[in-house]
């Protein structure tokens, strides 16, 4: 494994975290999901749950700045000013983890195998005095062995652009901010409309964790996507909306200290489907990036179907081929090198 910034440094480790088992039904994306969902209960209970997994209610609900408070619910940490208006999860179809420490775990539990971490940065592909692949050329001239490559860099998987003929891959932005909520909010997850004071409606998310935390997103951008993953930066004066937000829709949660103001890059793709799968015209090189909003659900299956596929063959429990990397046009490198 070589990561040039940070392991969870970036949405794997600051992604709302949200599990659901049958939302993408009716889409190409139902196999993956479905095998997925039950895959993270597995990993739970067979790695001590290191990561807070909890299976939880979700509900749909309203509000909006002005609104006259009515007395509060059974909810006291939300304001009279929400109004939930259905059940949209169960614990049987919903669920949160805590995606930082799901993500470390997961590699703590590799390198327990005999995986090895590495830092630096990808430049291209090695290959022998036979053409074959030989493992990777990192920025400094060091080379890392390998028989098979995959490219799971998030939205930082364009780069691989410059040395392979991949897809497009593009960053949009998300801002959050995560509340210490401790024992007193019971978990459970919240999708919601709010209305702001100048008329403009958010979407907030808010996912009250089994570790204590609670995470409330709204806010989303196409900004640019810098080169390095350390330079990610919030737009200016969105976690101040955010605040703002969270102190008419939940006073009580507002009062309690902020642990983390972040903002980071989900992969997407021209045609919103992940890329998973062997890269065309690169024997022994594979793909698995472009996941969008699903990141952390539909993690364990595609670390499952890439396994599969490098050592089988072929995926046995979720058809790729709605993911295949040759099914979109590969992007230009030269438009990559030009921005």
């Amino acid at each position: 494994m070589i990561e040039r910034h940070a392991v969870a440094g970036s949405a794997s480790g600051k992604s709302g975290a949200f599990l659901a088992r049958d939302w993408c039904r009716g889409s190409d994306l139902d196999q993956l999901a479905r095998r997925s969902f039950g895959l993270h209960g597995d990993l739970a209970a067979a790695l001590d749950n290191l990561w807070s997994y909890q299976p939880l209610a979700t509900y749909a609900g309203h509000a909006a700045a002005g609104e006259i408070a009515r007395a509060p619910g059974e909810r006291p940490w939300l304001s009279g000013k929400v109004t939930l208006t259905s059940q949209i999860g169960s614990p049987h179809s919903t669920a949160t983890i805590e995606p930082r420490a799901f993500t470390t775990g997961l590699v703590r539990a590799a390198e327990a195998l005999g995986a090895t971490l590495r830092e630096g940065a990808v430049a291209g592909l090695a290959h022998d005095a036979k053409g074959a692949l030989a493992g990777v050329t990192l920025d400094t001239g060091d080379v890392v062995e390998g028989d098979a490559v995959v490219i799971a860099m998030g939205p930082w998987s364009i780069l691989a652009s410059l040395w392979l003929r991949l897809p497009a891959v593009y960053g949009y932005k998300g801002h959050s901010i995560v509340f210490d909520s401790g024992p007193s909010i019971a978990p459970e997850a919240l999708f919601l409309e709010y209305r702001e004071a100048s008329g403009e409606v958010l979407t907030p998310e808010v996912f009250v964790r089994a570790d204590g935390t609670t995470w409330v997103c709204a806010i989303s951008s196409a900004g640019s996507l810098p080169v390095d993953p350390a330079d990610v930066a919030p737009d200016e004066g969105a976690h101040a909306r955010l605040e703002a937000m969270v102190r008419d829709i939940a006073p009580a949660l507002a009062a309690m200290p902020i642990v983390a103001r972040q903002a980071c890059f989900r992969p997407v793709t021209d045609d919103g489907l992940p890329l998973i799968g062997a890269v065309p015209g690169a024997n022994g090189v594979y793909v698995a990036t472009g996941h969008s909003v699903w990141g952390m659900l539909n993690a364990p299956a595609t670390g499952e179907a890439m396994a599969e596929l490098i050592l089988d063959g072929a995926a046995r429990n979720v058809d790729l081929a709605p993911f295949a990397p040759g099914r979109l046009r590969p992007l230009d490198p030269a438009r990559l090198r030009r921005a």
